[in-house]
């Protein structure tokens, strides 16, 4: 595999402007060198890395494009391999031609990821690196695209490297105990031990619990929009979203289904689900939907339950029954809609009616985007998320986070250990194990089926 050649289109599939095409390992000179004839008649082979030639694209003789290509020489390439990436005319022909030309000439096509993995595998980064290109590639908003950089540039690969040096010298230091047990000799000071332990255990948990800033940054906030039939929330949703992405209708129960959004408000991606309006009903398909509203509220972070402001359902107390038990340890901000059409006094009243539900509340009109924007900061305010220093480290990995539970763990085992004056080969052994989590995160410690999971949901080309 590694001394095989490969090739893709780099650049979003379908017709551009230009497109890329990459190749890379131990033959790209040479084949491209056999379709490619530069103006300067100038040979792949011969120019110096991190240059580009103009050139032609030959196919059986006949002409597919004039291009440009650049030289990447190993190892400073991004997959650590000698690379030739081709910038030729975004027309689809010329793309896939190109790749059959090169092809028919000895290169094989990538897997997805491949390029990256390549790059891993010859040390060009870690795996926490490669990961975050993909996050990069797949980002929406400005703290996702932060965070991106961030992890891509290895901010949280000098975290866990000093983590695991710290570690690794205790590790030695007791094994080397091991070996002379006969002597009873101490290496390794129990002191410094437990106050590396108690630092990394304050260190493991900080970053555990920056998860949950990561993983909303990363997905976006969850935000349920309930609440009864008609009381606007298919409008609010084309408010918030600028589009009409919801059908709105007079007629009561017209979402049956979730129909899910994603905005940005602030730099942060809210992820907006208009749900099947909330009522008794003995419709089979919009019972179901009322069921899918229900899911919803307990997988979302914020509940935004829609009143109608004119008209407050005699089901109230029903819907609140159903509403407010799957709302625990989240965010509820009760929405009274269409309040351009009551007064003041009425809203204080609304108000009142509400107030041993949700602390939290906001008049507003969907119809007349009256206060949208009111809404915005309150979303923001209640999401709760803390500003990001430059220097902080933020998870956005499951697969991180379920490595940093597992080495949290075996380091709380370390401080029991040390309490109750373990032997030296079980702290060993807690140690190891938390070194070892800490290893996968990086790739220090990994399997190929780790990797093909990783890579293969990489783009083509990447």
């Amino acid at each position: 595999m590694k001394n095989e050649t490969i090739c893709a289109i780099a650049t979003a599939p379908g017709m551009g402007a230009i497109a890329v095409i990459r190749v890379s390992g131990p033959q790209a000179f040479p084949i491209c060198d056999s379709i490619f004839t530069a103006a300067s008649l100038k040979r792949l082979s011969d120019a110096p890395t991190h240059t580009v030639l103009y050139g032609s694209i030959l196919a059986d003789g006949v002409l597919v494009d004039d291009v440009l290509a650049s030289v990447f020489r190993n190892p400073t390439s991004f997959t650590g391999e000698d690379t030739v990436e081709i910038s030729c005319h975004g027309s689809v022909f010329v793309q896939q031609r190109i790749i059959q030309v090169l092809l028919e000439n000895g290169c094989r096509m990538a897997q997805p990821g491949e390029f990256s993995q390549r790059a891993f595998l010859n040390g060009k980064m870690d795996l926490s690196q490669a990961e975050a290109i993909a996050d990069l590639i797949a980002s929406t908003s400005a703290a996702s695209h932060k965070l991106a950089l961030q992890q891509m540039r290895g901010g949280f690969s000098k975290e866990l490297e000093g983590l695991r040096g710290n570690l690794l010298h205790f590790v030695t230091m007791i094994e080397l105990e091991l070996d002379f047990s006969e002597e009873q000799v101490e290496f390794a000071n129990r002191k410094d031990l437990r106050s590396l332990a108690d630092a990394m255990e304050k260190h493991l948990a900080r970053l555990m619990d920056s998860f949950k800033l990561g993983n909303a940054i990363k997905n976006g906030i969850p935000v349920a929009i309930v609440g009864e039939t008609n009381a606007g929330k298919s409008t609010l949703l084309n408010i918030l979203l600028n589009e009409e992405k919801a059908i709105v209708s007079h007629i009561p129960g017209t979402t049956r289904d979730f129909i899910e959004d994603t905005v940005t408000i602030g730099g942060i991606n809210f992820r907006f689900i208009d749900t099947a309006g909330l009522r008794k009903t003995t419709d089979e398909i919009e019972k179901l939907g009322i069921e899918r509203t229900y899911q919803k509220i307990e997988q979302a972070s914020i509940i935004l339950w829609i009143i109608d402001s004119t008209s407050v359902s005699e089901h109230i107390d029903w819907m609140a029954d159903k509403i407010i038990p799957r709302t625990e340890g989240k965010n509820l901000l009760v929405v009274f809609n269409k309040s351009d059409k009551i007064d003041k006094d009425e809203q204080l009243i609304l108000n009142d009616l509400f107030r041993h539900y949700s602390q939290t509340r906001i008049h507003l009109s969907a119809k007349k985007n009256e206060n949208i924007d009111h809404l915005r900061a309150k979303l923001l305010e209640i999401a709760g998320l803390p500003e990001m220093e430059k220097q902080d480290v933020v998870v956005t990995n499951l697969r991180h986070f379920e490595a940093l539970s597992l080495a949290h763990e075996a380091i709380l085992r370390v401080q029991d250990g040390l309490e109750n004056n373990q032997s030296g080969d079980f702290l060993s052994q807690d140690l190891r194990e938390c070194l070892h989590h800490l290893g996968q995160i990086t790739g220090l410690i990994t399997n190929d089926e780790v990797l093909q999971n990783i890579f293969r949901n990489f783009c083509i080309g990447k």
